[in-house]
C-alpha cells in the first residue's frame, strides 16, 4: 500500500511554499522570509487599531529574490518604512502576492488562511518597546519521538492572543534547527522527491563516492550507508602519527551520519520540510530498496516523521507571528564542526568534506543567517551567492564556499532594551596550538575582545551562546577526561571551560568592573534544561549572572544517564566539596535553581519543549519556564537559593 501524506489545509494553487517567517523587525526595519515556486511581486499592508500604517508595493531592491531551482525562489523581503512603526501594540499585516504579468493581487487571507489563529482576519506581530519576555530553544530533530517545542510555542501564543503586551519580543532559535548530520530515511526520501519537484540545482561533487547529486541518488550507499561515501582523514603523516597512531579515521565522526546531507539541493529541500506542511504535499514515503535491517529502521523512523509533519501547521503559524532570530550550532552543518584544529585541517583539506560543509553553510546563509542582519549579509555576501546561483559554475561554487568559511560576521545584536547579543561560537575558534587534537575555544581572543567592547558600561545584557557558559561540572569533567586521553570527538567535548585561554577570558569579562549589573546567558545545545545564578566571590555589588538553558525543542538526553549525572554532580560538587577548587569557576558561587515538582536532588529538566523567560525592568529574570512539548510545563524556582562553588 502506498504511504502518502495527506494534504495540508493550505491550497496548493498558491506559490508560497514556505513561510512567511517573520525575521528582524524593529520600528525602522521589517524583514520577512519565504520560499516560492514562481517569481512573484509583493505588496505589504500594515495596520493597527488606529488605522493604516503602510500600504505599498515592494521595490526590487527590497525583495532579495534568489532562484535556487527551476521552480524555487528564496525571497528575503527587507524594507525600511518611511515612518517608524508603532511599538507596544499589535500590527496586522497582509502580504499580498502577484504572479509576474498578472494584474490581480492575492491576499494572505486567500493564499494562507491556515496562518490565522481563530478569530483573526490577518496575522500580526508586536514590536515590544522593551524586552519583557522571550521564547528560546535549540535542537529540533525531526525523528526524535517527542512532540515539537515550536508547536508548544504556537499553543502558548494562541492562549495569549488577546493580550499583545504579553507576547514575547523575540523567538530565539539558538542552534541545531537543521540536523544535517542526523537524517531519518523518510526525511531524506522526502527531500529527494521535493528536490525533483522544485528542480533544485544539481552540482558536481569532487573527491567522494559520487560525481554529482544525480549519481549520489543512484548509489547503493545513498540510504543508511553514506558513511561509505564520506571522506576519511587526510592529515599529513606527521600529524596522523602524533594523534591517530597512523589510523585513517572518518572526518565526520557522528554515529548518526548514515544519511548525512551532502548536496545543496538536499539542504534546501530539508529546510522546506522542517518548516512547512505544504512542502510535504504529495510526498510518497514508500521506502526505496533497502536491506531488511534498514527497512525496519525506516519503518520505525516513519512514525516519528509523521508525527513531526502533523505539527508543522502550528510551527508555520507561530513563526508568522513572532520576530524570529536564529544562529547555527554544530548539527546545522555537521557534528564536530570546527571542534579542533586537527578536525579543521582534515575537513577543509579534503574537497568532498569541504563541499559538504560549504553546502550546509550556503543553506544557513539563505534560510537562516540572512534574516538576522539582512543589510550586513547582503553587503558582504550577495555578490558571491548571486554569481553562483546565476552561473551554476563549479569555480563560483567553490569561491562562495571559501567566502563563507572566511566570513567572520555571523554574530549580531538584536536592538531592544536591554540588548541581546547573539554569539557565533562556531567559526571564530581559539585553536589549540600545542596539541592540534585538543578542543578549540568557542571564541578566539579577538572575538572575545570585541564582545567585551560591546558589553562595557551596559546596565544589562542578554547573551545568546549556543553552548552554556556555566555548564554541569560533572559532565564537563567527563569531557575533559576523554580529551586528556586524546578522544575529544567521542564525547563532543565542546564547552567554554575546555580551552584555558577562552575560559579565562570569558570569566574575566564577567569579573570586569565595568561589566553589566545584570547578565543573562541563554543557551541550548545540551538536550536538557537548567537555571543557575552566579555571583563573584570576594566582591560586593555584583554583577549578578544567570545561566538559563533550554534544550531541546525536539530532543532529549538519555533519561537514566542524565538522572545519574544530575545526582552525582550535586553530590560531588556540593558547597563543601574540595573538587570545586579544581574548576575554572572556583572564584564564582554557582547556585542551581530547583525545577518545581522535580524529584529530590534533581536540578536538570529532561523535557522536550521551549524556554520562556520573563524579565524585570532592570533586565534581571523574574520568571523562567520550560514549556513542555507534551503540554506539561516546568517552572524554575528563582527564590530558593542553593549554593555550589566553582
Amino acid at each position: 500500500m502506498s504511504i502518502s501524506l495527506p494534504p495540508s489545509s493550505s491550497d496548493t494553487r498558491f506559490p508560497v511554499l514556505v513561510g512567511p517567517i517573520l525575521r528582524r523587525i524593529t520600528p525602522d526595519e521589517l524583514t520577512i522570509w519565504c520560499l516560492t515556486t514562481e517569481v512573484l511581486d509583493f505588496s505589504l499592508r500594515l495596520k493597527t487599531t488606529q488605522g493604516g500604517v503602510l500600504d505599498r508595493v515592494l521595490t526590487k531592491d527590497e525583495c532579495w529574490s534568489l532562484q535556487v531551482g527551476e521552480h524555487a525562489w528564496i525571497c528575503l523581503l527587507n524594507l525600511q518604512p518611511e515612518n517608524p512603526l508603532p511599538t507596544g501594540e499589535r500590527i496586522d499585516y497582509d502580504l499580498l502576492i502577484r504572479a509576474q504579468g498578472d494584474t490581480r493581487w492575492c491576499s494572505i487571507q486567500e493564499w494562507g488562511p491556515d496562518l490565522l489563529y481563530p478569530g483573526e482576519l490577518l496575522p500580526g506581530f508586536v514590536i515590544q518597546p522593551q524586552l519583557r519576555s522571550m521564547l528560546h530553544g535549540s535542537c529540533r530533530k525531526p525523528h526524535y519521538p517527542s512532540r515539537d517545542g515550536l508547536a508548544r510555542a504556537d499553543a502558548w501564543l494562541e492562549q495569549h492572543l488577546a493580550a499583545p503586551a504579553d507576547w514575547p519580543a523575540v523567538l530565539m532559535l539558538s542552534g541545531d534547527q537543521l540536523y544535517a548530520d542526523d537524517v531519518a530515511g523518510p526525511m531524506l526520501r522526502a527531500a529527494h522527491q521535493l528536490s525533483d519537484r522544485l528542480g533544485l540545482w544539481d552540482e558536481t561533487l569532487e573527491g567522494g563516492g559520487a560525481d554529482s547529486g544525480i549519481e549520489l541518488r543512484q548509489s547503493p550507499y545513498c540510504y543508511y550507508q553514506r558513511e561509505q561515501l564520506l571522506p576519511k582523514d587526510q592529515l599529513s603523516e606527521n600529524v596522523r602519527e602524533r594523534f591517530f597512531a597512523g589510523v585513517r579515521k572518518p572526518i565526520f565522526t557522528s554515529d548518526s551520519a548514515h544519511n548525512h546531507l551532502i548536496t545543496f539541493a538536499e539542504v534546501i529541500a530539508s529546510y522546506c520540510l522542517i518548516w512547512s506542511p505544504k512542502a510535504w504535499q504529495g510526498i510518497d514515503l514508500n521506502p526505496p530498496a533497502l536491506s531488511p535491517r534498514h527497512a525496519e529502521l525506516y519503518d520505525h523512523e516513519l512514525d516519528a516523521i509523521l508525527g513531526f509533519r502533523a505539527q508543522l501547521p502550528q510551527v508555520r503559524r507561530v513563526m508568522a507571528h513572532l520576530p524570529t532570530y536564529m544562529i547555527f550550532d554544530d548539527h546545522d552543518v555537521t557534528d564536530d564542526w570546527n571542534l579542533s584544529a586537527a578536525w579543521e585541517l582534515s575537513a577543509y583539506g579534503h574537497p568532498f568534506s569541504r563541499q559538504i560543509i560549504g553546502n550546509a553553510m550556503i543553506g544557513y546563509l539563505l534560510c537562516q543567517g540572512s534574516g538576522n542582519a539582512p543589510r550586513k549579509i547582503r553587503k558582504h555576501l550577495s555578490e558571491h551567492v548571486e554569481r553562483w546561483l546565476k552561473t551554476h559554475n563549479e569555480e563560483d561554487h567553490h569561491s562562495l564556499i571559501d567566502e563563507l568559511i572566511a566570513f567572520q560576521s555571523w554574530d549580531y545584536l538584536i536592538p531592544i532594551d536591554p540588548g541581546v547579543l547573539v554569539l557565533d561560537t562556531r567559526t571564530r575558534r581559539w585553536r589549540a596550538e600545542r596539541n592540534l587534537n585538543s578542543p578549540s575555544g568557542l571564541m578566539d581572543w579577538e572575538a572575545l575582545t570585541e564582545l567585551q567592547q560591546h558589553l562595557l558600561d551596559r546596565k544589562a545584557v542578554i547573551l545568546v551562546s549556543p553552548a552554556p557558559v556555566f555548564g554541569v561540572k560533572l559532565i564537563e569533567a567527563v569531557q575533559k577526561t576523554f580529551t586528556t586521553f586524546g578522544q575529544p570527538l567521542m564525547v563532543d567535548a565542546e564547552n567554554w571551560m575546555a580551552h584555558p585561554g577562552a575560559a579565562n577570558v570569558i570569566l574575566n569579562i564577567f569579573r570586569h568592573t565595568r561589566t553589566p549589573e545584570h547578565f543573562v546567558v541563554l543557551s541550548g545545545d545540551v538536550h536538557y534544561s537548567f537555571v543557575y545564578d552566579i555571583e563573584i566571590r570576594f566582591r560586593k555589588g555584583g554583577p549578578k549572572i544567570w545561566q538559563i538553558t533550554s534544550s531541546g525543542l525536539k530532543n532529549e538526553f538519555p533519561p537514566r544517564l542524565l538522572t545519574l549525572f544530575d545526582r552525582l554532580n550535586r553530590w560531588l560538587y556540593a558547597p563543601s566539596s574540595p573538587l570545586n577548587w579544581f574548576t575554572r569557576r572556583r572564584l564564582m558561587k554557582v547556585s542551581p535553581r530547583r525545577p518545581e515538582g522535580a524529584a529530590e536532588g534533581c536540578r536538570l529538566v529532561n523535557k522536550a519543549g521551549i524556554g520562556l523567560v520573563r524579565f524585570a525592568a532592570d533586565g534581571e529574570p523574574e520568571e523562567v519556564w520550560q514549556l513542555g512539548a507534551d503540554g506539561r510545563d516546568v517552572r524554575f524556582d528563582l527564590t530558593d537559593e542553593e549554593e555550589h562553588w566553582g
